[in-house]
């Protein structure tokens, strides 16, 4: 990646953060992630009133400096944002009660009531999401895409609310099929733990033994694969689209989406621990190596 685009990522991830500060205190900022990043970069460039250059310099006090962008959808995102984490803690402590699910629920606390208080809409979308997730726990479901496509479902709504009028068929199979592959390479990376801990991973539904990750990938390879690469099909396609209506920022977009999220598929499927919590996140990372 040129460092231009590389300036752009890292330009849209500052604003990300500096948007949860603004609207929701510091101890918000705990929230940003590179998922919603990538969507900040396609929702930005979608709108009329995107801006392009945001122009955030790094440092050590980057956290306290203000916004340079302020538009409707960053705003909604960074409410969005908080939502999400909100209901990825419950689902945590729901599944594996710990002291950082708890923690991190108490320092939020303030920032994820007024984000309540903002967004109640996205709440109640989120909110179902998860309800659908516990249902097909209950259920037992084994197709990881077809849990992490409907989960994703839920959420459209929301996002169709942020996206406005750059909403369309293509950005809903887009952020469809990100969101069903977050989840698929979570629950692969996840094996070990999930089977350690009894929670509940669509890969273990049904199987009649685990010895440990490596093996069972190994013997379910081609199913893994053939999963991962139809979803990457479907996301690239949709991307085509909807980058036609791209106003900027193709370049960066590119990267993530033609070689960052593939090459984070194949470190999950091959164990690679960089690859945590999600693949944005892991993404990111090889932006940055690939800079320098």
């Amino acid at each position: 990646m040129g460092a231009s685009d590389l300036n752009v990522y890292r330009s849209c991830y500052c604003e990300s953060c500096h948007q949860l500060k603004r609207d929701f205190g510091i101890a918000s900022t705990a929230a940003v992630n590179y998922d919603m990043t990538f969507n900040s970069i396609v929702l930005n460039s979608l709108s009329e009133n995107g801006i392009k250059d945001q122009n955030m310099k790094s440092g050590m006090i980057c956290i306290l400096r203000k916004c340079t962008a302020d538009t409707d959808i960053l705003r909604r995102i960074a409410g969005y944002t908080l939502l999400l984490t909100k209901w990825e803690l419950e689902d945590d402590r729901r599944d594996r009660p710990n002291i950082r699910s708890n923690a991190a629920s108490v320092v939020l606390g303030r920032a994820i009531r007024k984000a309540e208080r903002l967004y109640p809409e996205y709440d109640e979308h989120v909110r179902r999401g998860f309800d659908s997730l516990m249902r097909m726990e209950r259920d037992g479901m084994t197709d990881a895409a077809a849990v992490g496509s409907e989960f994703s479902e839920y959420l459209m709504p929301a996002m169709r609310d942020i996206a406005g009028d750059a909403w369309n068929d293509d950005l809903r199979r887009l952020f469809i099929g990100l969101g069903t592959m977050v989840y698929v390479m979570d629950a692969v990376d996840d094996l070990e733990e999930d089977y350690m801990n009894e929670t509940f991973n669509p890969f273990l539904s049904g199987c009649e033994s685990f010895v440990n990750k490596e093996l069972f990938i190994r013997k379910n390879i081609y199913g893994i694969t053939d999963s991962m690469n139809s979803l990457m099909t479907d996301i690239q396609a949709a991307y085509s689209s909807v980058r036609s209506r791209m106003r900027f920022h193709h370049g960066v977009s590119d990267n993530i989406i033609y070689r960052g999220i593939p090459d984070s598929a194949k470190r999950a499927i091959s164990g690679d621990r960089s690859a945590r919590p999600t693949f944005m996140n892991a993404l990111s990372s090889r932006i940055l190596r690939r800079s320098e």
